[in-house]
């Protein structure tokens, strides 16, 4: 490492001590991947600081308060000893500064962590922003999606296919059904599948699409159909467009995304982040879709996708490609809007309580961390005979 790093010598000290973050040394962008970043040697010893340096990158910094510091360094040595798995990164925001920040294992402060399902977080934002834009507009989301897409044959499409509207697919209720084999055999033709022939593909293979309201299913044929029509609106490709209308603004230079079958960029998964830049994403769609005083993509928009458009029978609720349920903390509970990837990659949101929490891992599954939340941070951060923020009872 080119920097001293100041890492913190006894997890068991009450206060931790403060330095400068770990990063990957001459990174460049060819050398960000998913398959980069598994060959990652893990940290001699984590990095913790309740103190977080000024980066000058658009992030507010302050100091992990004494109400919380016990409960969030004795979390920091749980981590640090593998009780929550996997686990490369952790940070704090609380009132709109970030004061607290730790990297384990893999995490680096300047290497971007591989994304999953959280990319489809992204990608509705992408819509927002076309729409604060003017290449769309709000009404625009009730429109079939083959109204957006020229270059489609209707002909050969399966019964039902002109009606899945634009919201429908970003609330993963488009109807599609291929099932595995077609999509196998879809895999062995990749050349017709570049541009629109991909959601063509879909259309034309999939079982018959019933009328509204549809059955919620996750999967990755409905995001990649909105990242089909973002292309298809915007000035010049999607690409460029995601880049400099939406990461440009949000000061996020570091990052990659890959390509999909079309050629576009991936939007079901395949982004990597730095823990940084996505609390960004989350700065911005906790404040209503405003950064740095300006509207980057409409309040309206931001309500809707992080809205309860869709709940199932665990309580968990899902808007445009962001998810939202509450969790509960003794007898109370408190309204989480999240951003969710495989693997344990996390930006969840509490309005209430005024905090953001990051987490990066590299779990096989999702982790714990959907239970550690509720259980080891926000009780810090809830003011007994009242809360930080404002919490609702079941």
């Amino acid at each position: 490492m080119k920097h001293l790093l100041l890492l913190l010598l006894s997890l068991s000290s009450s206060y931790a001590q403060d330095g400068l973050a770990p990063e990957i040394t001459d990174l460049n962008a060819a050398d960000v991947s998913f398959a980069a970043e598994a060959k990652i040697p893990d940290l001699e010893e984590p990095f913790i600081s309740s103190s977080p340096g000024d980066l000058e990158d658009g992030i507010p910094v302050g100091t992990l308060g004494d109400a919380q510091k016990d409960a969030i360094l004795a979390l920091s040595k749980k981590i640090a000893a593998g009780d929550h798995g996997e686990i490369d990164s952790l940070l704090l925001m609380h009132k709109g500064k970030l004061i607290f920040e730790s990297y384990y294992r893999r995490g680096r402060v300047n290497f971007p962590h591989y994304q999953m399902s959280i990319t489809k977080s992204y990608t509705a934002m992408a819509i927002g922003r076309a729409i604060q834009l003017g290449h769309l507009s709000m009404a625009d989301l009730n429109k079939p999606v083959v109204g957006f897409l020229k270059d489609l044959d209707p002909t050969k499409h399966v019964a039902g296919a002109s009606a899945m509207t634009l919201a429908e697919a970003m609330n993963m209720k488009s109807g599609i059904r291929v099932n595995k084999a077609k999509v196998v055999e879809l895999r062995k033709t990749a050349r017709k599948l570049k541009g629109q022939g991909q959601v063509q593909a879909y259309l034309e293979m999939s079982d018959p699409i019933p009328p509204s309201p549809r059955e919620f299913k996750y999967q990755g044929s409905d995001p990649t159909i909105v990242m089909q029509v973002l292309e298809a609106v915007v000035p010049g490709s999607a690409r460029d467009f995601i880049k400099t209308e939406l990461l440009g603004k949000l000061g996020i230079t570091d990052y990659a995304w890959q390509n999909d079958l079309s050629g576009l960029p991936k939007a079901a998964a395949g982004c990597s982040m730095r823990s940084r830049d996505m609390l960004k994403w989350g700065m911005l769609t906790m404040g209503g879709g405003k950064w740095k005083g300006g509207q980057l993509v409409p309040t309206a928009f931001v309500e809707k996708a992080t809205g309860k458009i869709n709940t199932n029978a665990q309580g968990n609720s899902y808007g445009y490609f962001w998810w939202r349920h509450d969790m509960k903390v003794g007898e109370k509970t408190y309204d989480c809007r999240s951003g969710r990837g495989a693997g344990g990659q996390f930006i969840l949101m509490f309005p209430e309580l005024d905090l953001i929490t990051v987490i990066t891992a590299h779990h096989k599954g999702m982790g714990d961390t959907l239970k550690t939340v509720p259980q080891s941070i926000l009780p810090t951060f809830i003011v007994r005979g009242g809360s930080t923020g404002k919490a609702h009872t079941r």
